[in-house]
């Protein structure tokens, strides 16, 4: 299911890659969604799920 967002902040897959040093979207996106997220395109995602900040702290213990 589509969910039109582009808050990817408020996502649960978007996290923060230490060794880029920047947030990156976890989700295994193919070479034309990553483009679209890079460039900041990617007005529907199709991965989009809300995270409150338990929900993202759970996932990462």
């Amino acid at each position: 299911m589509a969910v039109n967002s582009t808050k990817c902040e408020d996502c649960m897959y978007y996290e923060y890659d230490p060794e880029y040093g920047f947030y990156v979207c976890d989700m295994d996106l193919d070479e034309d969604e990553t483009a679209r997220f890079i460039s900041g395109a990617f007005t529907e995602c199709p991965y989009y799920r809300p995270g409150d900040e338990y929900t993202i702290v759970r996932k990462q213990m």
